[in-house]
């Protein structure tokens, strides 16, 4: 083996470089997001609240697809807009219990649930 090669190979990494980037958590429901997996950025406070330039937090797209879910924009802004209130929601904490039971990898498509369905037909 040559000198080289001997440096870049990938399995060694006392020669390869700087170790592989700690995983992104998921602030809601505090389990890794794999390389590859499905995530998004979540904005606490909606864009189309004057959130634009405000905090964002990368979640798992099934955690962010069950916020919107749930609730409208205006209530995002109104009373979900930090990670803390999202969680403490009675709604989002039994989707946590129930998530935190599935792979870090999994996703699922999300509906809008009967409640906020019906909500919007009446506007």
């Amino acid at each position: 083996m040559g000198r080289r090669e001997r440096l870049w190979r990938d399995d060694d990494p006392t020669t390869h470089g700087p170790q592989a980037a700690a995983p992104v958590i998921c602030p809601l429901c505090e389990r890794p997001i794999p390389r590859g997996s499905k995530s998004s950025l979540h904005h606490l406070t909606p864009k189309l609240k004057g959130g634009t330039h405000r905090g964002t937090v990368r979640l798992h797209q099934v955690c962010h697809s069950a916020i919107h879910a749930r609730y409208s924009e205006a209530e995002i802004a109104r009373r979900l807009a930090d990670v803390e209130a999202l969680r403490a929601d009675p709604e989002l904490a039994k989707f946590v219990a129930w998530v935190r039971t599935k792979p870090d990898d999994f996703y699922a498509p999300t509906r809008m649930t009967r409640d906020r369905r019906a909500g919007k037909r009446k506007d």
